[in-house]
């Protein structure tokens, strides 16, 4: 009886164990809240209560390796985009999104600005070679929709190439679904207001400082300039075929849940049949013998 009771607190060690991740970046996020307090502390923001969130998320993401698990099965190919401004909480709500999937099945594209080559080649190149093949899930962190949003703003394409792109996205979109590709575009929409805490959150926040770049500087001056590029995206790039859905995202944790729970419903799945697996017997023989670790290779116990 000893002996069952222990083995089943190592299973619940192990369960716990795999939530950690979730709630380290949980207090994360609460620690940060609580540094920028001072320098905003009129902001007063009704969230989800904690726990009513864990459960769901954990819920749901249950749910995701159901759909994984379909993906697979049904040999599915399946995008999703995520766009928004700079600090809308994209980069969050894929964490959670992938956080109990296979890396090998669920995969992120964030790419970097466009090389000089890549400057010179069909626009949508870059972005095709990442496409999912049979069986594969592809999150894009921003995708080909830069051009209607960053580039156009910071002028990093001219207007006639801004033109060709509305011209052709419609297109490129209906090969991508016509292929066989499920395709799924978000817009995680956050105040004026809410970007200015969060950018301020990251000032207050040494280890969080890393995420300020220059861009994200300008994008605060550029503020209407991106709303306004956002509204003729919405409005000439939302197709019968691809069409965009547009996330409230100023509570992260309620755009997280919402997210995730929209994304389960665009796909309709089904548990997959599979075969029951058995530990086998370790093979042992008399002549075994494992020798110890030199001590000069172990790590050293800090903790």
């Amino acid at each position: 009886m000893h002996t069952d009771n222990s083995h089943m607190n190592r299973i619940k060690d192990e369960i716990a164990d795999s939530f950690d991740e979730e709630l380290e970046l949980q207090m994360e996020e609460e620690r940060i809240d609580d540094l920028a307090a001072d320098a905003i502390s009129e902001r007063a923001v009704k969230t989800i209560d904690r726990k009513i969130y864990f459960r769901e998320l954990f819920r749901l993401q249950h749910e995701l390796v159901r759909l994984q698990d379909w993906v697979v099965h049904k040999k599915l190919k399946v995008v999703v985009l995520f766009e928004g401004r700079d600090s809308a909480g994209k980069g969050g709500a894929i964490k959670r999104v992938t956080q109990r999937l296979n890396p090998r099945v669920c995969r992120v594209v964030a790419l970097p600005a466009p090389t000089e080559r890549e400057r010179n080649q069909w626009y949508f190149q870059r972005y095709v070679s990442h496409l999912p093949t049979a069986g594969e899930i592809v999150l894009f962190d921003r995708s080909w929709y830069n051009r209607a949003g960053v580039e156009r703003v910071m002028g990093f394409c001219t207007p006639e190439e801004l033109e060709e792109f509305f011209r052709t996205v419609p297109e490129f979109e209906r090969m991508l679904i016509g292929s066989g590709i499920i395709l799924v575009k978000y817009w995680f929409s956050i105040t004026d207001e809410e970007q200015e805490f969060r950018f301020r959150m990251r000032i207050e926040d040494p280890l969080k400082q890393w995420k300020l770049s220059p861009m994200d500087m300008e994008s605060r001056v550029h503020w209407e300039d991106y709303t306004k590029a956002k509204e003729e995206m919405l409005a000439r790039t939302h197709t019968e075929d691809a069409r965009w859905w547009v996330i409230d995202a100023v509570d992260k944790k309620k755009a997280r849940l919402n997210c995730i729970a929209h994304l389960l419903r665009q796909i309709p799945y089904e548990d997959v049949p599979k075969p029951s697996i058995e530990l086998p017997e370790r093979v042992r023989h008399a002549d075994y013998l494992r020798h110890p670790v030199p001590p000069e290779l172990h790590v050293p116990d800090v903790y």
